[in-house]
């Protein structure tokens, strides 16, 4: 009998529950915590949570019409709780009832958002896909906006013949575990309101699903005050493997989002194909998925669009932008969301885009075209990494390192659900969109692949084994780089981009067992209140070792170190997932001003593979002068 692998996406496709507009206005959407009862008075509701759950609210609410103050969701597994209808008014009634823990008005969340399976080294009938069995399975569910279609296929979608937008990056489309089985779970509209996440991950762990995609998030700056961390904790606890997007708010610093350690938290990154536009002013390249034939060769004049806004996305358009002018074409650098049906544009890197302000200022009669170049492939330059991808550093939990990884997110060729050529008569639509949205998914199907090679790794063993293998390089073999086409720093990088055929044998594996976290969380001074909120268990941090950010059993760590002679410690647990009797030699590349040394560095692993042999590891950095 095979290995079955059930994908969760949880992405936009519809809201889960649409929440009726309430007559008294002074009602929202509020996610409460309350502890199971533990008294005899009401330990008949123990087995009846619904019944609980009501008890919280005034008699005269508990049966309110639709429009009024109601429980809209009864959380079973993310957490014991409930999403109501309330006025302050009502929680303030609440808090007075003996097992209430918190409450809290609801957020509302962004969502983030053909060739990519060949770059990262997956063919068809051959290698890790064979071996892995595809991950074998598939579903297609319903979707009016298109982000859902584009990340549920981009992770687990079929082999599809002919892919193409507007004719360009044609092949034959799948995704990364074209076999998986996918359930989706319809939580957002334009965004996503927490409650309706909370309920499709609940819905999921009774499902059964082995990984959850999550193309969505916002940023928290408390673990147990965000529901996505606190939801996809317990997930992890029943052995659920949870990837997350990085978050769209790049290239600025402190911008990740979904940064808890038992998330996988993916930045995004270029492929190296390009649907190329260039330039001419001096070949600059960009991309541009329409590919006008008859777009005119000869020198337009160009002008400089000035936006008030302190956003990178800058805007070059030929030949004036100006309400009654004809526009011919535009330069763009970066996003352009105002403006995705205009001229024939050209979409320009920031160090391209930074050439064509110089020559603006060199010349009093600046002049431009664009020359379409069709689809490229080869670009060793890739990866890099995406502008828009969410930069650590983590402000949630500074010392654990974020994004882990990067996967491919920038110009993605991937299912949509209407044809964006407007053509009626073809069953083939696909569209080409960015994001970590994008990137995500990638890695969920990574995941997928890997949980079939290795049903019995935990969702810890997994991200180790994706992360410790990742490359540091680009094709060129120089080290990646980020939008400036300078080396990228570790705050947008991670351990780097994710290598598909390496993480299938990682050799060692740090793990990490869900109640490790909790001397972590312990750790960073969380009220024991705080730390139950995540767990869903009662915790006294006084009673338990905390131990620092760095002394989790992470793949990866940051170091606070200051000038002068000082150290730091770090300690480390291994196991061997390789080859039985197996011999590992510890190499180093050390950081700039940083003396790094591992301690032992030999280790010998005897007996069977996989058989849970840890071997203390201590990683020393030494700061010089």
């Amino acid at each position: 009998m095979g290995y079955y692998m059930f994908f969760l996406t949880l992405v936009c496709v519809l809201n889960f529950h649409t929440i009726v507009r309430s007559q008294e206005s002074n009602l929202e959407s509020y996610i409460v915590h309350v502890e199971l009862p533990r008294g005899p008075t009401v330990s008949s509701l123990t087995d009846d949570l619904e019944g609980w759950y009501q008890s919280f609210l005034p008699a005269t609410l508990s049966s309110s019409s639709a429009d009024g103050p109601h429980i809209i969701y009864s959380y079973h597994n993310v957490f014991k709780g409930f999403a109501a209808r309330l006025s302050p008014e009502h929680v303030k009634e609440m808090e007075k009832k003996p097992g209430f823990v918190s409450a809290r008005p609801q957020k509302t969340l962004p969502l983030h958002t053909t060739h990519s399976p060949n770059f990262l080294g997956l063919n068809q009938n051959m290698g890790f896909w064979r071996d892995s069995n595809y991950g074998r399975g598939n579903g297609t569910p319903l979707d009016e906006n298109g982000h859902g279609t584009h990340t549920a296929s981009t992770a687990a979608g079929n082999f599809v013949r002919g892919a193409n937008v507007f004719g360009n990056a044609n092949g034959t489309a799948a995704g990364i575990a074209p076999l998986a089985h996918i359930a989706m779970y319809k939580v957002c509209n334009t965004r996503c309101s927490e409650s309706d996440i909370l309920a499709a991950i609940d819905a999921a762990i009774d499902d059964g699903v082995d990984i959850i995609s999550l193309s969505l998030g916002g940023p928290a700056r408390n673990f147990y005050d965000d529901n996505i961390a606190v939801g996809a904790f317990r997930a992890v606890e029943r052995g659920i493997f949870v990837s997350s997007a990085a978050g769209n708010t790049g290239p600025f610093l402190r911008t990740i989002v979904n940064g808890a350690p038992w998330l996988l938290t993916v930045g995004a990154s270029s492929v190296d194909r390009k649907i190329r536009a260039t330039a001419v002013l001096g070949n600059k390249n960009g991309e541009s998925t329409f590919q006008p034939a008859n777009f005119p060769s000869t020198l337009l004049s160009l002008v400089y669009a000035r936006s008030n806004s302190s956003s990178p996305n800058a805007q070059f358009c030929l030949p004036a932008l100006l309400r009654n002018i004809n526009v011919q074409g535009k330069i763009v650098l970066g996003r352009d969301r105002k403006n995705r049906k205009g001229p024939s544009a050209t979409h320009l890197s920031y160090a391209d885009g930074l050439k064509i302000k110089a020559y603006l200022n060199s010349t009093s009669s600046p002049t431009a075209t664009i020359s379409f170049k069709g689809t490229v492939i080869g670009d060793d330059r890739a990866p890099t990494v995406a502008y828009f991808s969410g930069r650590g550093p983590n402000m949630a939990s500074p010392g654990i390192l974020k994004p882990d990884i990067i996967g491919p997110g920038h110009n993605i060729l991937a299912a949509w659900h209407i044809s964006v050529e407007n053509n009626p008569n073809t069953k083939s639509n696909f569209n080409i969109i960015s994001g970590t949205s994008m990137s995500c998914p990638h890695l969920s199907g990574v995941a997928a692949l890997l949980k079939n090679a290795h049903p019995d790794w935990s969702p810890a063993a997994i991200k180790s084994a994706i992360m410790t293998t990742a490359n540091q390089v680009n094709l060129a073999g120089n080290l990646i780089e980020d939008e400036t086409l300078r080396p990228a720093i570790l705050f947008a990088v991670g351990s780097g981009h994710v290598n598909i055929l390496k993480a299938r044998d990682p050799g060692l594996v740090y793990d990490i067992k869900p109640q490790d976290y909790v001397p972590y969380l312990c750790g960073l001074n969380y009220t024991d209140q705080q730390v139950e909120i995540i767990v869903n268990r009662p915790v006294r941090c006084s009673e338990i070792s905390s131990i620092s950010e760095a002394e989790l059993n992470y793949p990866s760590f940051t170091a606070f170190l200051r000038t002068g002679n000082t150290s730091e410690t770090y300690n480390r647990t291994v196991t061997n997932v390789g080859e039985a009797n197996s011999v590992y030699t510890v190499q180093t590349v050390g950081l700039p001003g940083v003396d790094m040394r591992v301690e032992p560095s030999t280790h010998s692993f005897p007996g069977e593979p996989e058989a849970n042999l840890p071997s203390d590891i201590q990683q020393i950095g030494q700061c010089k002068q």
